[in-house]
């Protein structure tokens, strides 16, 4: 099965979950984790209009991630759109697999709105697994406003499921996989992922 052919995800670990390992050659903690993909909406700084979430490892599977909500961020007038929140969010939560060096996609990604967040306002999330099963991997992650210690506006459960690149490679657009393929860095990047630890 690829990850979208999974049956639901649910957001519990089964009792016979293990605690995460944060993989041997995983960015150092503080050190910014940069987009996986130039052109992803969450973290490429090829997209105009993308979030351009910066995230940093943290430590042990964790990592600390943060976004400027902008004009074209909003739904209601003035406050950033549910769908953009949430999207900080399940980029936050993919950053994870960068600490356990493997390649997965959003199973699952179940998203609370505590409170408003305006426009201009920089959102301080923070991310960590909680647990492995298989290749399942369970993470939460919440979302603050008025600095990293301020009030949650946002939180997150998730289930990410571990696929090869092969899952990208045969179900994304083929002139898009041959640009990144054809980027040095972006290549390298897949190869390294690869490697099962």
């Amino acid at each position: 099965m690829s990850g979208t052919d999974e049956p639901r995800a649910r957001l519990t670990p089964p009792k016979d979950a293990v605690a995460p390992v944060r993989h041997a050659d995983a960015p150092a903690p503080g050190e910014l984790l940069g987009a996986h993909y130039d052109r992803c909406f969450g973290c490429g700084t090829g997209q105009p209009h993308g979030l351009h979430l910066e995230a940093r490892a943290g430590e042990g599977v964790s990592v600390r991630a943060e976004f400027t909500v902008k004009e074209a961020h909003q739904g209601a007038p003035g406050l950033a759109h549910g769908g953009v929140l949430a999207t900080a969010l399940d980029e936050t939560l993919g950053s994870l697999n960068w600490l356990l060096r493997v390649i997965a996609v959003t199973g699952r990604l179940e998203t609370d709105f505590v409170r408003p967040v305006p426009l201009g306002t920089v959102l301080h999330l923070d991310a960590r697994v909680t647990a492995v099963h298989r290749r399942k991997i369970y993470s939460s992650a919440v979302g603050r406003i008025g600095g990293p210690d301020g009030p949650v506006a946002v939180r997150a459960e998730a289930v990410f499921i571990e696929v090869k690149v092969d899952h990208f490679i045969d179900n994304g657009r083929a002139e898009e996989i041959q640009a990144a393929m054809a980027d040095p860095d972006q290549a390298k990047r897949a190869r390294a992922f690869e490697v099962n630890p």
